[in-house]
């Protein structure tokens, strides 16, 4: 039986998922969080075999969640799933030890599959995607700088964005700059957004 944690923060969706998981002879649902640290925090308890991660959360995204899980717990397999299929999502999710990366389009039944395949050792990917991401220049963004940018998405000024991450203004200019130099943009505002469209927030 592969046990399977599931993230994903739409309730209806993730209850569907679940629903129609555990209607399969060997896969079962030990359980869910709506969030990247409601998933981490539950694997740590659980111990699945595989976790199911979608990447856009609002608490924290699932992308994170499968650095955590590959550092702390590298048994445990991940898939990530998810509505977006930007290539530095690819990128990012196959750099932080995920076994695969499949579309929520997806039938349930082939996302059955997709699960077994990780659990045997296998990557999955969608080959037009894997193609696309290959094309792809790779993310030149630091984690401090995502973790700034992706604060600064919703238009905040520097003293908010400041504090959301704890550092000093002149600091957090810093970082600003060079992310927007790296994303060849003409602000903060214009550069986090560059970046959440190519997949690398």
């Amino acid at each position: 039986m592969i046990r399977v944690l599931l993230a994903e923060d739409q309730a209806m969706v993730r209850s569907a998922i679940a629903t129609l998981l555990g209607l399969e002879p060997d896969i079962d649902v030990v359980g869910q969080a709506c969030d990247g640290p409601g998933a981490v925090s539950a694997a740590r308890e659980l111990h699945p075999d595989l976790c199911l991660l979608d990447i856009e959360m609002p608490g924290g995204s699932g992308l994170d969640a499968a650095e955590v899980l590959h550092a702390e717990l590298p048994e445990t397999k991940v898939l990530v799933f998810t509505v977006f299929d930007r290539p530095g999502h690819l990128q990012r999710a196959l750099a932080a030890g995920a076994g695969g990366f499949i579309g929520k389009n997806r039938p349930v039944d082939e996302l059955a599959v997709a699960i077994r395949q990780v659990m045997a050792g296998e990557t999955v990917m969608e080959p037009a995607l894997a193609a696309t991401a290959l094309r792809a220049a790779p993310n030149p963004l630091t984690a401090r700088e995502r973790e700034i940018l992706a604060a600064a998405i919703d238009g905040a000024p520097i003293p908010t964005i400041a504090k959301r991450v704890c550092l000093s203004e002149k600091t957090v200019r810093n970082y600003l700059s060079s992310a927007i130099q790296k994303t060849d943009c003409a602000n903060r505002f214009e550069a986090a957004h560059t970046a959440r469209e190519k997949g690398w927030l």
